[in-house]
């Protein structure tokens, strides 16, 4: 039976699709912009017949209309792998989770360690002609997800990418259950946020410590992305990229022919990524690009495997920093944030590359005029989850300065952080670390 012959005899409605859905199911929507659009509908439009479906989704570019219904808690529960504001709201409405994990270990967890997955249902691109769907940009988890689904439902989007390979960036239609043509909506757009005067500080005191011929992983986030900029503007050359996540900034840095990956030491010329979000520019640049490398987090993500490319350059936002040098990025007290990502992963890879770097960086302070508070603290908040032990790392950056806390002691440390806080909180950082222990008198001129 040729592709196409499959792919008509497996071609249905959303609404039949669906059926494929009972009472008390575990089901995975995938990631990101591949999240399901007809068929989350059509599923919605099912919820009075259905009780006890729990459904796995993560970064969350728009609200599923599962979570829009009246009434959804009733039969839907959300359960997110990294949160943005979109998983926060339907926390917060009492009937969404974080599952918290480092992301390089998610294709494994699905292999191993996770029960079910009775129905998986994502968008793709068009059927290729030999019969292969492709993930578009996200890769990251799919093929593991698809291997243990006992049902597999593709919803086709004229629209989505094609990202090559890579490996495990498509599904042939002979392992595909049902296919839905679903209305072709744009994929979602993440706008690069604003960049205020204190990015443009931090990102100036990162980029200085950038080499030529390094390799770059950029976080989501104003900072971030104001790095990606003023390298746009420097005269850096032959940058390579091997990111968890593909953003615009990449786009603008390969226009301007910063990047080329000749000096990496592995996937040379390529620029690897699992999955990716961003404007328009973003989805026309990656798609049918031999110079994109679409990749499982497993591959992305290993410690190891970052650890094999020299100067490799890891730049990624924190919310606070304690005095001993701990991460939060992703929770504020017990309010989830986003999630572990693959922050870990990339601050110890970066340490063990050759001359590799990880840079935390986070404004020194936040809040509004009259409310304003550090971010460099004596504790973290009760409740904060720890994103990187102190152990881990390395550079710390603000509008201040930048401090590297490998190779010190807690007194050090508490020295060196204090050092790059907002002037107006140090004098009560130094008293708590003096309750601390961890502050020597000679410390302070």
């Amino acid at each position: 039976m040729t592709p196409f012959s499959m792919y008509q005899r497996k071609l249905v409605s959303a609404d039949d699709a669906v059926k494929a859905v009972k009472s008390g199911d575990w089901l995975d929507y995938g990631i990101c912009v591949g999240h399901p659009v007809a068929t989350d509908k059509a599923l919605a439009a099912r919820a009075k017949d259905l009780r006890d479906i729990k459904v796995r989704g993560a970064i969350t570019m728009w609200m599923p209309e599962i979570c829009s219904i009246p009434d959804s808690e009733k039969t839907f529960t959300w359960n997110s792998w990294h949160c943005t504001a979109i998983d926060r709201k339907i926390v917060e409405a009492g009937f969404g989770y974080y599952g918290p994990l480092r992301y390089s270990e998610l294709p494994k967890m699905y292999r191993e360690d996770i029960d079910r997955v009775d129905v998986a249902m994502f968008q793709v691109a068009p059927m290729d002609e030999h019969g292969f769907f492709n993930f578009g940009p996200q890769s990251s988890h799919l093929m593991a997800v698809c291997e243990r689904a006992k049902v597999i439902i593709v919803e086709v989007n004229q629209n989505m990418p094609r990202c090559l390979g890579g490996f495990e960036e498509a599904i042939h239609i002979s392992k595909v259950d049902f296919v839905v043509e679903g209305n072709n909506p744009p994929l979602a757009q993440l706008k690069p946020n604003s960049i205020t005067d204190v990015d443009q500080k931090v990102a100036q005191l990162i980029v200085e410590e950038i080499p030529n011929g390094a390799c770059l992983q950029l976080g989501i986030g104003g900072m971030p992305n104001a790095v990606g900029m003023l390298i746009a503007e420097s005269d850096l050359k032959d940058l390579g990229v091997h990111t968890e996540m593909y953003v615009d900034a990449f786009v603008d840095l390969s226009e301007r022919g910063k990047i080329n990956g000749s000096r990496k030491n592995i996937d040379r010329f390529r620029q690897v990524f699992a999955f990716g979000a961003g404007t328009q520019k973003l989805y026309d640049f990656i798609h049918d690009n031999p110079a994109i490398m679409s990749c499982p987090s497993d591959y992305v993500n290993d410690v190891k495997r970052i650890a094999l490319i020299d100067n490799f350059m890891s730049i990624n936002n924190a919310m606070e920093v304690d005095l001993f040098g701990q991460i939060s990025s992703e929770s504020s007290g017990t309010k989830q944030i986003s999630g572990t990502g693959g922050q870990l992963d990339f601050v110890m890879g970066a340490y063990q590359s050759k001359g590799g770097k990880s840079f935390i960086c986070l404004s020194s302070t936040y809040g509004k005029p009259m409310e304003v508070k550090s971010r460099i603290v004596p504790t973290l908040k009760p409740g904060s989850i720890v994103t990187a032990s102190r152990t881990c790392t390395q550079w710390v950056v603000t509008e201040h300065g930048k401090v590297n806390l490998k190779g010190m002691n807690t007194w050090q440390r508490a020295e060196a952080l204090i050092s790059i806080a907002h002037p107006d909180f140090r004098d009560e950082l130094i008293k708590a670390a003096q309750d601390m222990k961890i502050w020597r008198r000679s410390n302070r001129v």
